[in-house]
């Protein structure tokens, strides 16, 4: 009897031990061979690596409809930059070599004559308002960079050549952009060359890239598709995709603060943090606009400026026309109200210029309507010591040989004795310190 009712007895559950504390085993797909047939190694390659609960399909898609909208424009005004160098001509190119990269080269208008300061001031805002963009999405894909095995098909091999320079190219262009913003020129070689190939290397692989993955960007914004980046033992979340969404975008908003004023001038002028201090402070007056390069950095001494300075016009093999200062004075003066814009982003407002018009100067040497103009500089250090306008640039009226700014006689670091201004024009081609300028059928 008590041994059957003893059998009878409920008897309690048996609880597990408690698991103990330590490192978080890893899942089964991590043990699990891949498609290749191998284990992945340790760390990074396996999926239980990566346990943050925000990456997913709908995060990634996100960012990547991001950048489809932004990085077009800024490859296009990148380009539409190059060529306002009309780098075709004599001493605006230090890019050798680049062929049919060229292909779209067209001569640069001088109307509006706002354009280059709205297609820099575009190109270089937007760029740095992506940065934050660009990196959130490179840590949103990071397990990607490290799937295994690394090469399954000849399709997933160029899926992964195409990310890998896509990548790289990405970092080198926003890398090199910034520094050039800051004037801090660390990379090798000249900048115009190393960001032109740039833009092109990541031109092409954006393209392959967008033709392998369009269709998972679609799925992604709805949340399906792309589960190889959702976590597989996910931590617990801190901020929710939304709000790292919003985050980001706030990022990138307080960069267009403090960077947008540089190009878009007035009030907001002020508020360009990142805007580049290279030059010296220009003080105030009439000459009290932004200096990129002083002339003390561009080796220009005062015996080279001074009252032996002259300036030596001709066209072509022609005989020489030599101006003193005060020559040029006596001819008849024009003024026009232009900006200077500069490969940086920075711009000034409109200054008013006063001085000999291009257009009268190849008049007074016989120069022809078709013909540009080859301008030197005293200028003794650094690239672009001379530079060539097309004739659309020298005949347009308001391009000027500028003695005078704001009622000023011009500084010695905005170019006194004589600069070049014209409308639409790259800072870097109003050539300031000219000694020399060569009109004719220009190569």
């Amino acid at each position: 009897m008590g041994a059957s009712a003893a059998y009878g007895r409920t008897m309690p559950a048996v609880r597990p031990p408690e698991p103990r504390p330590g490192p978080h085993p890893d899942p089964a797909p991590d043990t699990a061979a891949g498609p290749g047939g191998t284990l992945p190694p340790p760390g990074p390659f396996r999926p239980a690596f990566w346990r943050s609960p925000l990456r997913g399909p709908w995060f990634t898609a996100l960012l990547g409809t991001v950048l489809l909208a932004g990085l077009p424009l800024m490859l296009l005004t990148g380009l539409l930059s190059y060529a306002a160098y009309n780098p075709d001509l004599p001493g605006n190119d230090t890019t050798p070599g680049k062929g049919l990269l060229g292909f779209y080269l067209f001569s640069w208008p001088t109307d509006p004559h706002w354009l280059y300061r709205l297609n820099q001031g575009v190109h270089v805002t937007l760029g740095v308002a992506l940065v934050p963009v660009v990196l959130a999405k490179l840590w949103s894909v990071l397990p990607r960079l490290f799937a295994w095995p690394p090469l399954r098909s000849a399709r997933h091999a160029l899926e992964r050549a195409s990310t890998l320079l896509l990548v790289g190219s990405a970092l080198f262009e926003f890398a090199t952009g910034i520094l050039n913003m800051q004037l801090f020129y660390v990379f090798p070689g000249s900048f115009y060359a190393l960001h032109f190939y740039g833009a092109w290397v990541f031109l092409a692989a954006l393209a392959v890239h967008l033709a392998t993955r369009v269709g998972k960007l679609r799925r992604g914004l709805h949340d399906r598709g792309m589960d190889e980046l959702r976590a597989t033992e996910p931590a617990p979340p801190t901020i929710t995709r939304r709000g790292a969404a919003a985050l980001v975008g706030a990022g990138s908003l307080g960069l267009v603060a403090v960077t947008a004023g540089q190009s878009i001038g007035g009030p907001l002028r002020r508020t360009a943090l990142l805007a580049p201090h290279g030059g010296a402070d220009p003080g105030e007056g009439p000459n009290g606009f932004q200096i990129n390069k002083t002339a003390a950095a561009l080796g220009i001494e005062p015996a080279d400026i001074g009252e032996r300075w002259r300036l030596v016009v001709r066209a072509g093999s022609g005989p020489r026309t030599v101006f003193t200062r005060a020559e040029l004075l006596a001819l008849p003066q024009h003024t026009a109200a232009l900006p200077i814009a500069c490969v940086e982003g920075w711009s000034t407002d409109d200054q008013m210029w006063r001085g000999v018009r291009l257009a009268d100067l190849a008049a007074l040497v016989g120069a022809g309507e078709s013909d540009g103009v080859f301008a030197e500089s005293a200028q003794q250090k650094g690239a672009f010591r001379a530079a060539s306008l097309r004739a659309n640039q020298v005949h347009d009226p308001r391009s000027l040989l500028a003695l005078h700014v704001n009622g000023a006689v011009l500084s010695r670091d905005h170019g006194y004795p004589a600069r070049i201004i014209v409308p639409a024009n790259p800072g870097v081609h109003n050539t300031k310190w000219v000694t020399r300028l060569t009109f004719g059928e220009l190569p």
